[in-house]
């Protein structure tokens, strides 16, 4: 993590505010599954998740090699 409050962990993209709806929707209906029981199954929230890492690791070094 972090060690200031501002600063952004140096592993994690910088995600767009459409994104960041998008996990906080996955996080919470991962929640919600998980008061159902512990037999739920999230793995294609966590999934989505990823997905959505992933494609904003791809963005952020795609921009790191365009601004070189």
């Amino acid at each position: 993590m972090a060690s200031k409050k501002n600063e952004q962990d140096p592993n994690y993209p910088q995600l767009t505010v459409g994104e960041n709806a998008r996990i906080a929707w996955n996080v919470a209906r991962m929640a919600k599954r998980c008061m159902a029981g512990e037999n739920a199954d999230r793995s294609d929230l966590e999934r989505n998740v990823n997905r959505i890492l992933d494609r904003a690791h791809k963005r952020a070094e795609k921009n790191a090699k365009k601004g070189k």
